[in-house]
């Protein structure tokens, strides 16, 4: 004989706490509830208002420094370790969760411009305007949880002398090979103190060197003269180049499509391109109003952060034209480097007044641990907005950014000059013999031509 009986699981109805309410099991037949649609958008509005409420991005400053903050790197191996270097010369290890400097590197008699950290986090290298190029030791992260050895010094495990000053470094991916921009591309192996391979395309600079997260042997740099040139490590000559109107700044690949990248730009603008179609940009990202200097995208690959000459931090959406967040504080000078964390979690940006900032990626995250309940109602709050995202009400409170005051009005004159520019063209074009103007997006305008 067969019994048959409803049975439920206790997690549904006991009380997390003894203060808790009773929980109600509703009926979600939509004859019956009528109003759902109209509760949910008021769910939806107040969401969207407490995310205003609580949003506090900035956790906290880390100074030490005594000069502008020049580059950042983080450590692979350490979740809470980051490196900084300094316009004086100063290099630290800080452990961003105490937010102490864990190490200190000295050596350098000028400006370091690049730092990196190899694939596994024991090798850090640096180089800079006094020529030289550094590795360096890493302690390992037992050494940097203790207390006893905090503010420690090490010395250079090798120096390589160049014969110019060093803009920037990168290093390969997985690999032992590291590549320095200066008047050329230089490719370094750890054990040898001769450059391994020399790139050279023109005479000018080069300021950022980024190697491909994918593709190993696959390497981006920007130079002084507003180009952007693609190498090859198994061919002994530059790929292709591409020259723009402005000098691009910084570059960075999107980790997960390592076909694309991303350049931030002096016009203001950031432009993503795809590596195999570089004669137009798949993506123009605005909203800053002054030179774009150092980008990095998350370990997500969905979105990166950019710091500006305009000394404001900004998050965007891989694919989208304007920013999701914008962070600032009264404090903050001209923003050199920006860093996503390993975990995608925060934000580190270094600055012209010496301090290393920390931010929360998604500024009203709750830290700390969440109970199940809680992080089931945040899912519930944010799937809300993403339902009526379209609406008037809630896209005006979900987009709504305060701006200090210079940059509102630097904002203002941005788009009134653009305005100009648009109707000046679209008057040339109407007095103009038909056919003779074509008219470019502003994915190919910023582009002068592609050398292959």
């Amino acid at each position: 004989m067969k019994v048959k009986v409803i049975s439920r699981s206790t997690d549904e109805f006991t009380r997390e706490r003894s203060q808790d309410l009773q929980r109600v099991f509703h009926n979600f037949d939509p004859n019956l509830r009528t109003q759902e649609k109209a509760v949910e958008y008021q769910r939806a509005l107040n969401a969207a208002k407490l995310d205003k409420i609580f949003a506090r991005p900035f956790i906290g400053a880390m100074d030490g420094h005594i000069d502008a903050i020049s580059s950042v790197a983080k450590n692979p191996n350490y979740l809470k370790g980051i490196f900084s270097a300094s316009m004086d010369g100063d290099i630290r290890l800080w452990d961003i969760a105490n937010r102490r400097t864990v190490c200190r590197f000295p050596g350098h008699q000028g400006a370091v411009r690049g730092l990196t950290a190899s694939t596994d986090g024991s090798t850090l290298v640096s180089c800079g305007t006094d020529c030289t190029v550094r590795l360096w030791n890493v302690p390992v992260a037992t050494i940097m949880e203790s207390d006893s050895l905090s503010d420690c010094s090490s010395e250079p495990r090798a120096v390589y002398m160049g014969e110019n000053a060093f803009w920037a470094v990168d290093h390969q991916c997985n690999g032992d090979l590291f590549a320095t921009a200066g008047a050329q591309v230089d490719i370094w192996n750890h054990n040898r103190s001769q450059p391994v391979n020399s790139f050279k395309w023109g005479t000018d600079s080069v300021i950022s060197v980024r190697f491909n997260p994918g593709e190993p042997n696959l390497l981006v740099t920007s130079a002084s003269d507003r180009s952007i040139i693609l190498y090859d490590l198994r061919v002994s000559s530059p790929a292709r180049k591409l020259i723009m109107r402005t000098k691009t700044n910084s570059i960075s690949w999107n980790p997960m499509e390592p076909m694309n990248f991303t350049a931030a730009n002096e016009d203001c603008n950031c432009y993503s391109y795809d590596a195999r179609k570089l004669d137009e940009a798949k993506c123009v990202h605005k909203d800053h109003v002054s030179a774009v200097m150092d980008i990095d995208f998350s370990p997500t690959g969905r979105e990166f952060v950019t710091g500006s000459y305009d000394r404001t931090v900004r998050i965007f959406q891989y694919n989208g034209g304007h920013s999701r967040e914008i962070y600032h504080t009264k404090r903050m000078q001209r923003v050199f480097c920006v860093k996503f964390s390993c975990d995608a979690s925060y934000v580190i940006s270094g600055s012209d007044d010496t301090n290393l900032r920390l931010w929360k990626a998604k500024a009203s995250e709750q830290l700390g641990v969440l109970l199940p309940r809680e992080q089931k109602r945040h899912e519930y709050n944010e799937a809300l907005k993403n339902r009526y995202k379209h609406l008037p009400e809630v896209k005006r409170i979900v987009r709504h950014r305060h701006l200090p005051r210079p940059i509102y009005k630097a904002g203002v004159l941005r788009r009134v000059m653009i305005e100009s520019e648009r109707k000046k063209d679209q008057r040339r074009k109407a007095h103009s013999a038909l056919g003779s103007i074509v008219t470019e997006p502003m994915r190919k305008r910023r582009i002068i031509k592609e050398v292959d």
